[in-house]
């Protein structure tokens, strides 16, 4: 084999995946047909999901300093339309003091109940959000290229051919030879369409379209999103984007230049304001299809992030999904790849990942639902937008848009169990995702506790053994915690199962004996 593993498109999902198989000892090429990183404006931000993941793996402070960046440059935004402070509460409307939207309707950071359950177990990755999906990519490159993770770019995929020993794939320079194929080619994937994976779901009904431009006549055009008869537009964080969203159906040509004459008849056309577009810097169109693959495997080829699931872009789901896929496949396919698992841990990887998926598929779905301009969906809309008015409204929205509603149904009674392991402050000093950054699963013994580290015995490399208290927790005995951040396994006192917990996510223990 050249390689353990091929990937196939180098975004934030393939070079995160290509980071976490790396960390867990496996040969990986990436293959991205773009020569450099498409400039195409994308998300603007990153859920929590995401930003855990990153956190979890040391990205935290560059995260931060991306986000700095992008603050100030909306608050001189918000200072050029009247808001003397630049803090969102001046003439400009909305700003600063929003935390997010959904279907377009602004949830203020006032009225959420961080007292509520979930809220917290974040940490700091908690605070950062306003990341565009860019500099993601940016800062993963940069990690990519520090753990030595091969990457080509300019190099297309044009095939594969696999059998039970791996798989070959072509390209432009030549074939390689791998374990595995993992698609990451996005939502057009070339791999999950040549693999034949069944790919159902909802046709598109909206077309939608985001620019950064230059444009005269914008002071009439309120900040933020706003709904009307025609549909519903936005403008800002920053200086000259906008987006319009129109239910006439999807475009008639996906493919066709997005020109300024085009954006001017579209936004002219929903928000009332005759704006003149003098410059379009980038832009692009989308629509509301929500698609995703039945399983995310079929035999030695498997996808994640868009290649796997589509859907619309409200609500900056996509980005920390795609990621959470990678974190939830890359240190199992190492695993399987190394010898230290068998192949059937991967069919954990769609039990697990494809729920989630489907539950972001229906999120976007509800977002278009309270969209529309139609008598029926306008009242709905007006109901949900007096939801967002209320602390458990709000709180209820931010709650989901922080994930706080994924389990993985895993073996166990203990209420942490299957889910995102809460960021614990430990008596060290240190907190819970300062010892995933090698990729390794972590068990936190907090009630120094001789049988407990005599159980995990036998997983040194696998799974480190950290002993300290946790004040805010005390009624916490032990946490497993896997290497993707989610626990394994919990107790607020003994070891039963932890023994079936090691055995079942990292495999026999060294020295242990095989029967049978």
């Amino acid at each position: 084999m050249d390689f353990d593993v091929v990937v196939a498109g180098g975004g934030p999902v393939g070079l995160m995946l290509a980071c976490e198989l790396r960390l867990g000892g496996a040969r990986v090429v990436v293959l991205e047909r773009l020569t450099e990183v498409d400039s195409t404006i994308k998300g603007a931000a990153i859920t929590t999901p995401g930003v855990e993941v990153l956190y979890r793996r040391g990205m935290l402070p560059a995260l931060a300093e991306v986000e700095r960046q992008a603050m100030e440059r909306l608050r001189a935004f918000l200072r050029e339309r009247n808001d003397e402070d630049g803090d969102g509460d001046g003439a400009s409307g909305q700003g600063l003091r929003f935390v997010g939207h959904f279907a377009g309707i602004m949830l203020r950071a006032d009225r959420v109940d961080r007292t509520a359950p979930g809220f917290g177990d974040a940490g700091p990755a908690a605070g950062i959000g306003f990341v565009a999906q860019q500099e993601v990519e940016r800062l993963l490159g940069e990690r990519a290229a520090e753990l030595g993770v091969d990457v080509r770019r300019g190099v297309e995929m044009t095939g594969f051919d696999a059998d039970d020993a791996g798989v070959t794939v072509r390209t432009n320079d030549g074939p390689v030879r791998a374990g595995w194929l993992v698609g990451c080619d996005g939502g057009r994937s070339t791999v999950r369409k040549l693999a034949g994976f069944d790919f159902p779901g909802t046709e598109p009904e909206i077309t939608c379209h985001q620019a950064v431009v230059e444009m005269t006549g914008a002071e009439d055009l309120a900040i933020g999103w706003t709904a009307t008869d025609t549909g519903v537009y936005a403008y800002g964080p920053m200086p000259g984007r906008v987006v319009t969203v129109e239910f006439g159906g999807p475009p008639a040509d996906r493919e066709a230049p997005v020109t300024a004459e085009d954006l001017q008849a579209r936004l002219r056309h929903v928000s009332g304001v005759d704006v003149t577009i003098t410059e379009v810097r980038t832009a692009t169109r989308f629509t509301d299809h929500a698609r995703q693959v039945t399983d995310y495997r079929k035999g030695r080829v498997l996808l994640a992030g868009d290649a796997a699931h589509v859907h619309s872009a409200f609500g900056s789901q996509g980005l920390s999904l795609g990621i959470g896929d990678a974190m939830n496949l890359g240190w199992k396919l190492a695993a399987v790849v190394a010898g230290r698992m068998p192949e059937g841990l991967l069919d954990t990887y769609t039990a697990e990942r494809h729920p989630v998926g489907a539950w972001v598929l229906d999120w976007t779905r509800s977002q278009i639902a309270a969209m529309r301009p139609d008598p029926q969906s306008r009242a709905l809309r007006e109901i949900v937008s007096d939801l967002a008015e209320t602390v458990a409204g709000t709180t209820y929205l931010i709650g989901r848009l922080a994930g706080s509603g994924v389990r993985y149904e895993l073996p166990g009674g203990h209420p942490l169990t299957g889910r995102s392991a809460p960021d614990l402050e430990l008596s060290d000093g240190s907190r819970l995702a300062d010892h995933l950054h090698g990729g390794r699963a972590v068990l936190l013994d907090l009630a120094d506790d001789p049988e407990l580290r005599a159980r995990a015995a036998g997983y040194a490399g696998r799974v480190d053994v950290v002993t300290a208290a946790c004040p805010s927790r005390p009624e916490l005995a032990a946490v497993l915690v896997r290497p993707d951040g989610f626990t394994a396994w919990a107790t607020d006192a003994g070891t039963s199962g932890l023994a079936e917990a090691l055995g079942e996510w990292f495999g026999v223990r060294e020295g242990a004996v095989m029967v049978g």
